[in-house]
């Protein structure tokens, strides 16, 4: 077994019921295709999935693997407390991720653990997936300041680890795009926005993972993305593979980008 196939997904608070009270509904064509992003998910039936999430620990020269056995969180900084949800961690692919990445010289690992409660980037995705599917185990990374390359090849031992424990392995690549869409917005406008929204969902509809280590880190900096590292990683676990891509949808009417794809691979 090896790496079947992942999904690539925003995380707003707002999406959920609970937080939105009613508001949700301005973003319902991505509540849609999150829902259908979570039967993909059930129909891949994976026994681990591995959740990049840009809100986990993160360091600037260090990417943060979350240890032990179990964790939990909920929503209640957005005023959801009773939004919570319990995780289960597959503490021997976790293990042998962080020896993967020693052995190939990546920073990575267990260190630096600062709350090991579960981030919103880690919430929102599991909120849905839940609902469909719950017969995994969770491996939660995070991104860093590192080059986009040494991202990459931190998905490439993803896939590795799947192989080596023969385990069938999902990955949730979690990221709103662009932050900078919309002049009301929360973050305000930057014309870097629009430019960066367009090429991202260009390339991660192709499936075109290898073209996301070109973008312009001013780009990256300027449009206030927040998943762009997310996706790399889980286009390194891809590496080498047949993927086939369905896009679901991108919207951008809160002024943050949110794209749904998925990816199985062939």
């Amino acid at each position: 077994m090896a790496v079947v196939g992942g999904i690539m997904v925003p995380h707003p608070p707002l999406i959920i019921p609970e937080v939105g009270k009613g508001r949700e509904h301005i973003i319902d064509e991505t509540a849609r295709s999150y829902d259908k992003a979570a039967d993909f998910i059930k129909e891949l039936a994976p026994e681990t999935v591995v959740l990049v999430s840009p809100h986990s620990v993160m360091y600037s020269n260090y990417l943060h693997i979350s240890p032990g056995y179990k964790a939990s969180g909920n929503m209640g900084r957005f005023g959801a407390m009773q939004v919570h949800i319990e995780a289960e961690y597959d503490a021997d692919f976790s293990s042998l991720l962080c020896e993967l990445a020693e052995e190939n010289n990546i920073m990575a690992g267990y260190e630096g653990q600062r709350d090991p409660s579960l981030d919103h980037g880690t919430l929102v995705p599991l909120y849905f997936v839940l609902k469909k599917y719950g017969d995994f185990n969770l491996v939660r990374c995070g991104i860093s300041g590192l080059p986009l390359i040494t991202h990459y090849s931190f998905g490439k031992l993803i896939q590795l680890a799947a192989e080596r424990l023969g385990k069938r392995v999902a990955i949730i690549a979690s990221g709103d795009l662009s932050h900078r869409l919309k002049e009301d917005g929360p973050y305000g406008f930057n014309p870097a926005g629009p430019v960066y929204d367009e090429m991202i969902m260009d390339v991660m509809e192709r499936g075109a993972f290898r073209e996301l280590l070109n973008f312009d880190l001013r780009l990256l900096d300027e449009a206030g993305e927040c998943g762009h590292r997310s996706f790399i990683i889980m286009g390194g676990a891809f590496d080498g593979l047949n993927v086939d891509v369905e896009k679901y949808s991108h919207q951008d009417v809160t002024g943050v980008g949110y794209g749904v794809c998925t990816y199985r691979a062939t």
